[in-house]
């Protein structure tokens, strides 16, 4: 009976398993894993990823519609999520870029609220 790297017997039957040697990491094995459409790993993100798709629809609409209170929430949860993904173990790199894009877009819209506010006290 043959192991991986880790000394985890690979589930595809008990040989050594190439793509474990050759990436140095048992986790990383797409044979020895369920396949990444099955975990959570990927599904959390792909549900996440209509966040930063809507604020970023939501720039081409009129600043007016813009909550401020609603986008410094969503800021803070995204630097929140995206320690987060950074620190869980195997690391979450599709979270992390879900994070990482709402946090520019929720940035881009707390700007545009801030510019129109402005415009508005200038104009009055």
């Amino acid at each position: 009976m043959y192991s991986c790297l880790y000394r985890t017997t690979c589930c595809f039957r008990n040989l050594v398993c190439l793509k474990c040697t050759i990436h140095q990491s048992f986790q990383s094995c797409l044979i020895c894993q369920p396949s990444i459409l099955l975990l959570q790993h990927f599904w959390g993100p792909v549900a996440n990823w209509g966040l930063p798709i809507a604020a970023i629809t939501d720039m081409k609409k009129s600043p007016e519609i813009i909550s401020g209170r609603m986008t410094f929430a969503l800021c803070c949860y995204s630097l929140l999520f995206m320690r987060f993904a950074y620190k869980v173990q195997p690391r979450n790199w599709l979270l992390f870029a879900c994070h990482l894009t709402n946090e520019g877009a929720q940035l881009v819209q707390g700007g545009r609220l801030i510019k129109y506010n402005m415009e508005k006290k200038m104009g009055s």
